[in-house]
Parts: structure tokens; sequence; C-alpha cells
């Protein structure tokens, strides 16, 4: 329950939308899994994962509506022997001229994803490297070779969720996205020690969550130089599971028809919370976030940024829903500039 300010004396000035603005800056629910735990489920899984092959693949992609870039279709086994799928691009100046250059490692929305070219070009015309990769079995050119252990409700989300975090698609899919920053620190033209993730909705999830298990453990020579995480989800899970109207809806769905299993099902949830790992996140953060989205509602977004202590931006609209604007666009490529340079 979010916290009254009426008796603050001097907020009776206070408009609604500065009011709004204090709550969400306050708003700290309590853990659903302690720190310790946390670390404990999470250490010895990235060491497994990190020490994985990549076993990936690039061939070159003839792009004629892109003169400027290099274009590569890559793919990588993540979590299991599936083999994700990515789209690599490097500005083809950088790469003629032997030059490293950061790379933005983009996680897609859900259903989504990694696109075409052009969905990326910005980042392009501003001099960076673009590694773009799909999520499992949604909408890109990946399959997933994770067996169901049970029914699940309609989507991927609720895949093995009552069987154990580890079978989860959860972890499949954030061990996916760990790996993704190994496969971009492989290219030739990346600076590793510069990587971007970024994402919006579940892509924002991601980037949190792969910033977060890094600040736990990273390979020697990868490091983020700053994250993007657009409206985030995978935020406050507890609430978001009742509230959203989105991904985490399909864990609601489930738990209404074993109404018995819903606590462990919380349970496991919790490992995969970024209000739960948040902490460990070391680059430097801008988030934003929409105050009348149903789908990562502020609440979520703010549970998880408030536990953040590294240097941190978030940018709030209130008037828009899912869905950021070109301003908020601008700013990205402005934080990136400053805090990875070109």
């Amino acid at each position: 329950m979010m916290n009254s300010y009426a008796s603050i004396p001097g907020n009776t000035e206070l408009n609604h939308l500065q009011r709004r603005k204090m709550e969400l800056q306050l708003y700290m629910p309590p853990l659903t899994m302690e720190k310790e735990k946390s670390e404990a489920f999470w250490q010895p899984r990235l060491k497994q994962a990190w020490s994985k092959p990549l076993r990936e693949t690039r061939k070159r992609v003839d792009e004629e509506l892109f003169p400027y870039a290099d274009v590569y279709r890559i793919t990588y086994e993540g979590y299991d022997e599936t083999p994700v799928s990515g789209l690599y691009m490097v500005p083809a100046q950088a790469a003629r001229e032997g030059r490293q250059v950061p790379c933005i490692v983009i996680y897609p929305g859900y259903t989504a994803g990694a696109g075409y070219p052009e969905d990326h070009a910005g980042w392009l015309l501003a001099g960076y490297a673009v590694l773009a990769v799909d999520a499992r079995g949604q909408g890109g050119e990946t399959g997933s070779l994770l067996p169901s252990l049970h029914g699940m409700a309609k989507g991927w989300m609720t895949q093995n969720l009552l069987e154990g975090p580890d079978r989860t698609y959860y972890m499949a899919l954030f061990v996916d996205s760990l790996k993704a920053l190994q496969a971009a620190a492989s290219q030739p033209e990346v600076d590793a020690r510069r990587l971007v993730p970024c994402g919006g909705s579940q892509g924002g999830g991601l980037a949190l969550a792969v910033a977060a298990l890094c600040g736990l453990e990273a390979p020697a020579g990868i490091d983020l130089a700053a994250v993007l995480a657009d409206i985030p989800n995978l935020c406050h899970v507890d609430q978001a599971i009742f509230s959203s109207a989105g991904s985490l809806s399909e864990a609601g769905q489930l738990a209404s028809r074993k109404p018995e299993e819903l606590s462990r099902l919380l349970e496991h949830l919790a490992c995969f919370d970024n209000m739960n790992l948040a902490c460990r996140i070391s680059a430097p953060v801008l988030a934003s976030v929409g105050w009348k989205d149903p789908i990562c509602p502020p609440e979520t977004v703010y549970a998880a940024y408030n536990r953040i202590h590294a240097p941190k931006e978030i940018r709030d609209y209130p008037f828009l829903g899912h869905e950021v604007n070109g301003a908020h666009r601008r700013d990205k490529l402005q934080f990136v500039l400053e805090h990875a340079g070109r």
C-alpha cells in the first residue's frame, strides 16, 4: 500500500503529479527473496552458464538497403542446445578501419524478435555496433528445445514454472540473454568493455537482469558501460502477477487453475524478479516508465529502480502507457554517448 503524504508540512501545495512522483520515489516493498539466498541460487548457475561453449556461427547478409553497415546473421547456444538467432550489425567505416566500437545488445519485447536492420538504424548511424537477439520460441527465427514437463497457460512464460526455477522458461531466457553478451564480445569489431544491454518491456526487464547478474559474476574482459531499460517487465513480480495485463498475467492464469500451487509459483518467480536482483547492478542505468502503463505499472518499475545503487536516471511519462516517445530515444543516445563513448 502506498504511503500518504497529507500529513507532511508543505505538501498541500503540491499538485497531483508531484505527489504521485514522491509516492513512486519512496515506494519500497519488501524483497521476496533475500539477497543472500538469491546469490546462493545464482552463483553456481552463473558459473555454469558462462563456461558453456557458445558454438557461434556468423554469416554475412547482403543488404542493399544498408550500404553503410555490415550485416550478419549469427547464432549461438544459450541455456541448452537451442541455436539462438541474432542480427549483428556494425558501421562499415569502423569495420574498414579496424576500430573496435561499443555494442548495443538489444533484447526483444514479448512476442517479438530481433527484427530487421532498419529497426536499429539509429544506433548504427550514431556509430555503434548492434546485436539484436531473439527470445526463444517467440516471434523471431529461434525455436526452443526446452521440453514442457506440464501444461501451461497461453504464451511461453509459465513453461515448467511449477517444476522448479532451473527448468523454467525464465531460466532458459535469462541464460540465453547472458550468453548474448558473450556473443557480442566475441565479435572482432566490438570493444567487449563497452557493452550496453538495451530493451523495452520484456527486453527492458532482461537488460536489467543481465546487468544485475553480471554484477554478481561476469567473465573477465566483459564490462557493461551502461544499461537502457524502457518500461521494464519482470519487476515486483508478486504485485505484477495481479495487476499486469501483460505476460505475467499468464502466471495468474496458471495459478487460477492450480490455486494450491500459488505460493510455490511465487517462490519460483522470485528468483527472476528484478526487484530482488537490482541491488547488484553496477553500470549506469537509464530507465523509463509510463504512468498509465497497464502492462508494466509504474509501481512495479519503481520497486526495482529504487533498489539500484549504481548511478541511475529515470524518465517519467505521466501521460503515456506502454510506450516511449522520440524525445526519450534521443535521451538514450545521449546517455550512451556519455557513458560508452563511440
